[in-house]
């Protein structure tokens, strides 16, 4: 058996924490790449309408849930009384929370009582990022969280 010298050693640690910083940096670098975070461009700017887009969107009095069946998105958006509310337009991002690339837009219909539209899923834990338009011309802005089921 050959001695254990202090080169030896020096090469086993050496070795040990450049495995370590490696991984870390290739972890580090993927966690920015898939996922930044970002909700707005500037938030700065986004901030300066905060209180009065919410005090208007709060004044519409609507509820908003969703779920899947049967890989149909169901989007419930409800007045203060419970009625379904017909909006005068729709959008919204239907995706993974973390990352961006399951991310689609649904196609809502509305049926009278929600609106549908056709997704493709996968269990687990999926973001509704939708903007709808009251009437009125108000904006309301919700992410809904909607819990996939196997």
């Amino acid at each position: 058996m050959a001695p254990l010298t202090g080169r030896k050693v020096f090469i086993g640690m050496a070795s040990a924490f450049g495995v370590i910083i490696s991984v870390n940096l290739f972890l580090a670098y993927s966690a920015v790449n898939t996922f930044p975070g970002l909700e707005v461009k500037n938030s700065y700017v986004a901030s300066q309408n905060f209180d009065s887009d919410r005090a208007a969107q709060e004044g519409l009095g609507w509820s908003v849930s969703a779920q899947v069946t049967d890989d149909t998105l169901h989007l419930n958006i409800d007045d203060a009384e419970g009625r379904a509310v017909e909006v005068a337009d729709l959008s919204a991002t239907f995706g993974r929370a973390t990352n961006v690339r399951d991310d689609q837009t649904p196609a809502f219909v509305f049926t009278g009582r929600d609106y549908t539209a056709p997704v493709t899923t996968a269990p687990g834990n999926w973001n509704l990022r939708m903007v709808a338009r009251a009437e009125d011309g108000t904006e309301f802005k919700q992410r809904v969280v909607v819990l996939v089921n196997p």
